[in-house]
């Protein structure tokens, strides 16, 4: 199989992650595409040109982190990256949820920094900033919960992606102020997946 994504793509650390805790790296290429660059050759293999993408070992293409990792997750059973998200309440699928909103309000965020200064919009920077700071406050009460404190799943590798965003972006570290959400991302960063997939800083 190969996996085509770019060093520092929050979505293709995902996916390395996940490839890392289900032990499939010696079954998977990862190769790093030319994207956002006219007539680039990974075009022909992926026509939107985002990242993460996977060819699986039959030849067939899969686009979006979520899909990705929950095909690799099964591909070694059990599936123990995905717990039910209708159990207690669907209390694990909502976690993985407000996860998911914060990085990718900080995608949208990033993205927005690296336009030309003129083209920058100050309400979408202001907008997201005051999303992630709403949703790191959220955090620092509900990093409590015991599927944020367990066994490793999606939810705690979304936000651990997220919360670690400032190493190589320049976007605001989440963590400042909040002692709850600071000791939970340590601990998280050394769990082996987690740090081993760590992009080097530009």
């Amino acid at each position: 199989m190969k996996l085509y994504t770019t060093p520092t793509s929050p979505y293709g650390r995902i996916v390395r992650i996940v490839v890392a805790e289900k032990g499939l790296g010696d079954r998977i290429e990862v190769i790093a595409p030319r994207t956002r660059v006219p007539g680039s050759d990974y075009y022909a293999i992926n026509p939107s040109g985002r990242v993460p993408f996977l060819v699986r070992g039959d030849g067939r293409g899969m686009e979006d982190s979520r899909d990705i990792s929950l095909y690799l997750d099964r591909l070694c059973p059990p599936a123990s990256l995905h717990p039910d998200p209708c159990a207690d309440g669907h209390a694990y699928g909502q976690l993985e949820a407000r996860a998911r909103s914060l990085l990718d309000g900080l995608a949208v965020l990033v993205r927005e920094q690296r336009r030309p200064a003129t083209e920058q919009s100050p309400s979408i920077i202001a907008h997201e900033q005051d999303r992630a700071a709403r949703l790191a406050d959220h955090w620092e009460e509900a990093i409590a919960h015991p599927l944020m404190q367990g066994a490793v799943n999606m939810a705690q590798i979304t936000l651990a992606v997220a919360l670690q965003m400032p190493i190589f972006y320049p976007v605001q570290d989440l963590t400042q102020g909040r002692a709850g959400l600071s000791a939970w991302l340590e601990r998280m960063a050394q769990h082996p997946s987690i740090a081993v997939t760590v992009p080097a800083r530009p």
